[in-house]
């Protein structure tokens, strides 16, 4: 009998990550006490495992979703690294891994420590921690036979490259390490991150556009940058950055309006969408409001869009083919959350939220409603819900979510989510 699509659940502020079946919403394990880095995400790796940082314990978290199944614990291996947790990537392999500290619960990012991790080491998996720069960086891990890892600074704009066996060799005491290459970049307002490994790519986005480099030997070469403009729709930029490996395509949303937080109601939200072979760029209107990150399932991706007018599941039908362009397919409403953003103040803070979750191997959606412990799941070839999980925490702040399915090829996209 095939294994069923599983949910993993966070509750990053009661501090819990649960395992269900889809979509009955069978509860196969829990890891109680485990404080999820929201801002990190869950990382696909190979084999069917996930990866993400308990920002309280200072540990890098393996996951084995489909371990139960075969008596194996749903926790396959932790190790320790510096927090509060930033962003997480894997080189295309999964072996070698870095996470970058930032903001955590605090006003300003006061963290420079990077960790290395190597998770097969003849030793066992082992961590390495190295000062970089205060930041809030994001960070990339190209393969090959020696592992790049790439931060992205943001103030001043530049990338960073260090070669991933030189930081596990880093003395202890966490010394300030240079980083093997320096890249300038243009703006200082990055913010998203993605990677190919087909091509060995990475892309960043800032305010002027999505910026590129390749790798050539052991050096980043800047290429130029894709525009945020398309389809005759200017303005606005992006803040998320998408690898969809089913259609190897870059996705963001590409948000407009008012600077004043307060006034986000009045934000315009735009689809944006990049072909990676056909080079071929567009975007298509979502509404106005706050939407933020976006989910990849097998025929469609999905965007949660919070409004005072009403929240939905914006479905747009991704290309099929070669000279289709996406197009929205279906806007599902969705309840509304007591404690929800107003206008007139921030959208992030104090508020409630929704994560949304998504597999590439098949067509269910995932979307929680923050502060009432309920996830949607919704059928994205159909345009349906088909089930309402009730979970036995609040999910405060939305929660996290990720939606796995065997043999999906999510790890095509090695940056955590």
């Amino acid at each position: 009998m095939p294994l069923p699509p599983r949910l993993l659940a966070a509750d990053q502020v009661t501090g819990r990550i649960a395992l269900l079946d889809l979509p009955s919403g069978a509860e196969r394990a829990v890891l109680a006490g485990r404080h999820l880095a929201e801002h990190a995400g869950f990382l696909a790796l190979p084999g069917g495992l996930a990866a993400c940082v308990d920002d309280r314990a200072g540990e890098l978290l393996v996951l084995d979703p489909y371990g139960p199944d075969a008596g194996r614990p749903l926790l396959r291996a932790s190790v320790p690294v510096a927090v509060p947790a930033e962003h997480l990537a894997a080189a295309p392999g999964g072996r070698h891994l870095a996470v970058t500290t930032g903001l955590g619960r605090n006003e300003a990012a006061w963290s420079d420590v990077l960790t290395a991790v190597d998770l097969a080491a003849p030793e066992g998996a082992r961590t390495v921690r190295v000062r970089t720069r205060v930041g809030e960086p994001g960070v990339t891990v190209l393969g090959g036979e020696r592992p790049l890892v790439v931060l992205r600074h943001r103030e001043p704009g530049e990338l960073a490259a260090y070669h991933h066996d030189t930081l596990l060799a880093a003395a202890p005491a966490c010394p300030p390490l240079p980083p093997h290459q320096r890249l300038p970049l243009p703006d200082a307002d990055g913010h998203g991150d993605a990677h190919d490994p087909v091509t060995e790519r990475l892309f960043a986005a800032a305010g002027s556009g999505v910026h590129r480099a390749r790798r050539e030997d052991d050096t980043l070469v800047a290429e130029a940058p894709l525009s945020w403009a398309a389809d005759g729709r200017t303005g606005g930029r992006g803040y998320y950055l998408r690898l969809d490996p089913v259609r190897r395509m870059l996705w963001s949303c590409v948000r407009g309006g008012p600077g004043d937080p307060g006034r986000w109601p009045e934000w315009s939200n735009d689809a944006w969408w990049h072909q990676l072979d056909s080079g071929l760029t567009g975007r298509v209107p979502l509404g106005p409001g706050l939407v933020f990150r976006l989910a990849v399932a097998v025929r469609h991706v999905a965007f949660a869009r919070v409004h005072p007018d009403g929240d939905e599941l914006v479905l747009l039908a991704a290309p099929t083919g070669r000279g289709e362009r996406p197009y929205v397919a279906a806007r599902l409403p969705l309840p509304a959350m007591a404690g929800a953003p107003r206008p007139g103040g921030t959208p992030w803070d104090g508020v409630q939220r929704r994560a949304v979750a998504a597999s590439p191997g098949g067509p269910l959606v995932a979307v929680s409603r923050g502060g009432h412990g309920e996830v949607h799941l919704v059928d994205a070839d159909h345009a349906e819900e088909v089930a309402t999980l009730t979970l036995p925490t609040p999910m405060d702040d939305g929660g996290h979510l990720a939606l796995v399915t065997p043999g999906d090829g999510a790890e095509a996209d090695p940056v955590g989510r």
